[in-house]
């Protein structure tokens, strides 16, 4: 079964999700927790991090297997996930709800991917 999201579209995904998860904090108002935002932060620049070194057409340095990529992506979305429950902000509801939501929205897109490699 052909997956709907392209290497491509997956690209514009990974890059607008670092940008996004960065301001999270300020946007949906839980910067005063601290390790929330913090993990955040990191979240976003993983992912941009990664996204940079991916072998894909919006890689800029081809070091990362596409395949590779998805498994970071799919890892990193399931540690947001329980995030909360980890680092001990769970009761804060705009920060737990933000973070689950990160954390789906990571594994859909990471899932309805076509695994695809790139031919250099």
């Amino acid at each position: 079964m052909k997956k709907p999201i392209t290497r491509l579209q997956h690209g514009v995904i990974d890059y607008t999700y670092s940008a996004v998860v960065a301001v999270l904090p300020e946007l949906v108002d839980f910067k005063e927790t601290k390790s929330a935002t913090m993990l955040c932060r990191t979240l976003a620049a993983g992912a941009l991090t990664y996204s940079l070194l991916t072998k894909a057409e919006w890689g800029a340095i081809k070091v990362i297997p596409f395949k590779t990529h998805l498994l970071i992506d799919i890892t990193t979305s399931l540690f947001a996930l329980g995030a909360p429950w980890v680092f001990g902000f769970s009761k804060n509801t705009r920060a737990r709800n933000t973070l689950v939501s990160v954390g789906l929205a990571g594994l859909t897109a990471s899932l309805l991917t076509q695994a695809d490699e790139m031919k250099l």
